[in-house]
């Protein structure tokens, strides 16, 4: 088993230790993943100081026993759970991990076993999955290069008559066709009055002269997710288009020029809101400026009000501002960054002016 997912494995033990508890029954899948180097799907792990259990079925077997150098394989055959597998551990604390345990899962376990040896707990391998190795880093680099590179071929498949849908099925296919293992998330592309929705969904409207179109998608390379956000316009635009674009243009940029290790997230998302909230639309800017990513597009931390926490060097996080006007319009410019302690290091390279095609 490669050396990095022992250190990971020794770096969790640590944590458990600090808890008091016996051990971590991780039920997360990109947590499995983290510790394992596998695909999560459908396994679990129970991690002591002296011990480390794979529990999964009979499909993932020949995987599982793949990491018999460390871990050791318990099958979880048709009608066990894993109560069956803890109910021979005496006395043991085990603790859970609250979001990622399903509410029949600790139901079970609460039934079937003293309600005083099941803790709930969070962040654990959460919090070791925040600062990234280089390898993480290298990963996350060639999703965005392919995001780029579909960014390229959109300015020239999107024009008049296209759907939303049909341009979403087309970032898709560019990505996979050209090294993508699977989509971050469910592509958006919105255009006109639908740019206002900030997670809308691609339907059958017809890409239109006048438009804003935007294009918020990701890929993931070797577990790792890529993560931006433009939007471009089509055959012309108001001033109130362009002078809106200019001033989520200047926040996303005035925040790429702030963030460093050390800042308060909160402040982070301060540069850019400043900004939007001085020229009197900040109410049409209603989420954080950002997220981490990692094996999922969502992670700590996070960039919003009352985020507290501090930036650290080698995490990633996303940096996109956006004005959403009801009913007409919206702008996001989203790139993807590792923190340092001098500055970020922007993944993304597309360009950021406002480009009508």
């Amino acid at each position: 088993m490669n050396d990095r997912f022992i250190l990971r494995l020794a770096a969790l033990r640590a944590v458990i230790a600090q808890t008091g508890l016996d051990g971590l029954y991780v039920t997360g899948e990109a947590n499995v993943t983290y510790l394992t180097g596998k695909n999560g799907k459908d396994c679990a792990l129970w991690i002591t100081d002296q011990d480390a259990f794979i529990l999964t079925d009979f499909r993932y077997k020949e995987m599982a026993l793949e990491l018999r150098e460390v871990f050791t394989y318990q099958e979880i055959k048709v009608g066990m759970d894993a109560c069956d597998f803890f109910l021979s551990m005496n006395k043991l604390r085990i603790g859970v991990e609250k979001n990622n345990l399903s509410l029949s899962e600790y139901l079970t376990l609460l039934d079937r076993m003293e309600a005083d040896r099941i803790v709930p707990v969070e962040g654990l391998v959460e919090g070791l999955r925040e600062v990234k190795d280089a390898l993480e880093l290298d990963a996350t680099k060639r999703a965005c290069a392919i995001a780029d590179a579909c960014f390229a071929h959109m300015c020239q498949f999107l024009k008049p008559g296209v759907t939303e849908r049909q341009a979403a099925l087309e970032i898709e296919f560019f990505m996979k066709s050209n090294g993508a293992e699977e989509l971050s998330f469910d592509t958006i592309c919105v255009s006109g009055a639908n740019t206002s929705y900030p997670h809308g969904i691609p339907g059958t409207k017809a890409i239109e002269a006048g438009d804003f179109v935007t294009m918020d998608y990701g890929c993931k390379v070797d577990g790792y997710c890529s993560d931006m956000t433009r939007t471009v316009a089509i055959g012309h635009v108001s001033e109130e288009m362009k002078s809106v674009y200019e001033l989520v243009l200047l926040a996303q940029q005035t925040a790429c020029k702030g963030i460093r290790a050390g800042m308060r997230c909160e402040d982070a998302d301060w540069l850019a809101r400043d900004v939007i909230r001085e020229a009197g639309y900040g109410e049409y800017f209603g989420h954080g400026l950002g997220h981490g990513t990692g094996l999922q597009i969502h992670e700590a931390p996070r960039l919003r009000p009352g985020y507290l926490g501090e930036l650290k060097e080698n995490q990633i996080v996303s940096i996109e501002p956006g004005i959403y006007l009801p009913k007409k319009f919206g702008v996001r410019i989203e790139d993807l960054a590792t923190v340092t302690a001098f500055g970020i290091i922007n993944f993304v390279s597309s360009p950021k002016n406002l480009i009508i095609l």
